[in-house]
């Protein structure tokens, strides 16, 4: 690779089975790739598996593969964003797809000429079957609420170089790395009109012990970037809105597709 690619895709994995395989496809099957409009670099970061999934990959030239071990899937991340050679990152999870073929293509047009160091898009959930819009306005409201997933943004890679994930947040390192980007360093997210992922769920974050947990570090997270008056003011707003009851529908099969349905309306509206 001689020239700097726009992209860095971001993989890790742990013994993934045939969803590496499925993941990686969906990349290369980009017509970013064969429209000759830049280079990509795929890096995945694998904490040694044994179960032979990334050997198949290794004879590919477009494929960079880190072997090490790490503690955990953020610090595998820190580990590939630091290697990392793309001015722009994104990160997937074995098992997550680009929705479209022509993702990559359309981001690289939107980002063109702009100066913003995060764009973010929709997702697509598979478990619920439904598009999950974004808030296409984030402020200080929409952070404490909720940020985009990371299947849905792409980091300029200075975010990255300055300071990747803090690893004592077990399943909210993300979701403080967004906010870091956003309170402390002024990197106002931009977002684009354009599904970005097809996004497995069930994973770690999603499990009971691990909700408990998530809303231990989402009190604490909040707290490092937001005064105490905006997180009475927006916990109000959340009670008055009947978030958990959203949340229930949105998570629903039978209902995501009517609420997330109204939530894109609604945006639209705004």
């Amino acid at each position: 690779m001689n020239e700097t690619p726009l992209f860095t895709i971001i993989i890790v994995s742990l013994n993934p089975g045939g969803k590496l395989q499925k993941t990686v496809d969906s990349i290369l099957s980009q017509s970013f790739l064969s429209s000759g409009e830049g280079e990509l670099e795929i890096l995945i970061k694998d904490g040694n598996s044994t179960d032979g999934s990334v050997e198949t990959l290794e004879k590919n030239d477009r494929i960079r593969i880190i072997r090490q071990a790490d503690s955990g899937i953020y610090d595998a991340m820190n580990q590939a964003a630091a290697q990392a050679r793309g001015g722009i990152l994104f990160f997937l999870n074995c098992g997550d797809l680009f929705h479209d073929q022509d993702v990559l293509k359309k981001v690289k047009d939107f980002v063109q000429g702009k100066r913003n160091k995060i764009f973010y898009g929709d997702i697509y959930s598979i478990l619920s079957d439904s598009l999950v819009p974004s808030n296409p306005h984030m402020d200080a409201f929409g952070c404490y609420r909720n940020v985009p997933c990371h299947q849905a943004c792409f980091y300029r890679n200075e975010l990255f170089s300055e300071r990747g994930y803090l690893l004592q947040y077990k399943v909210r390192a993300d979701y403080e790395h967004f906010l870091w980007s956003y309170f402390k360093k002024e990197a106002f997210p931009l977002y684009m009109p354009i599904v970005v992922a097809d996004y497995e769920g069930g994973g770690f974050s999603e499990t009971k012990k691990n909700k408990k947990l998530s809303a231990k570090e989402h009190k604490e997270i909040t707290a490092k970037y937001m005064s105490r008056r905006q997180r009475i003011k927006f916990r109000a707003i959340l009670w008055l809105t009947l978030a958990p009851l959203r949340s229930r529908m949105a998570e629903s099969r039978r209902f995501s597709g009517i609420y997330n349905g109204l939530k894109k309306a609604l945006y639209k509206r705004k």
